[in-house]
């Protein structure tokens, strides 16, 4: 029944795109699974920092949806929405679309691990220019400011992302 659950979820999030859902599924379904919860960021030697460590391993990271209370940076919002737009140079492009930057903020409010994935605006996968998502990516790393969170245990390592609502290589909105 779990199982069928979470098919249902990963079908729904990611439409008819069935190569993409059978190799979700291959992954959750084996003995050892790759990731211990769907949309994990697990360390990549030829993309990551080895000078980024998560506090405690990679079981000790929260997913961003657990607290629901938005971002967890100094000014935020309106400090993320300033870094972009005054770092930012549009790119002469026809690409429009979602891009979404994942990454990690560890228990000292490092961050680290950034994925990036980016949709059309039929929600199919997109792979942007590099000279849009480079921007993106670097003025995101150089991001400062993000909250040390705590639970009953200490300070956590956590998940955040930021969603660029783009329009012919420029951003529209930021989300969240």
């Amino acid at each position: 029944m779990k199982r069928l659950f979470i098919f249902g979820l990963l079908a729904l999030g990611l439409g008819c795109n069935s190569k993409r859902t059978n190799q979700l599924l291959t992954a959750w379904g084996s003995e050892s699974p790759e990731y211990r919860m769907v949309g994990d960021i697990n360390a990549d030697p030829k993309l990551d920092d080895p000078n980024f460590k998560v506090c405690g391993g990679d079981d000790n990271v929260a997913q961003y949806f657990h607290f629901g209370e938005g971002l967890h940076i100094d000014g935020e919002q309106p400090a993320i929405a300033d870094a972009f737009y005054n770092n930012y140079k549009p790119v002469d492009s026809d690409q429009s679309g979602w891009i979404r930057i994942r990454f990690i903020v560890n228990c000292e409010g490092d961050t680290g691990r950034f994925r990036i994935t980016g949709s059309n605006e039929n929600y199919q996968p997109l792979e942007f220019d590099p000279a849009i998502t480079a921007q993106l990516l670097e003025i995101t790393k150089n991001l400062s400011g993000w909250a040390i969170r705590e639970n009953e245990y200490g300070p956590i390592n956590y998940y955040q992302y930021l969603i660029f609502v783009m329009e012919k290589g420029q951003i529209k909105e930021i989300l969240p």
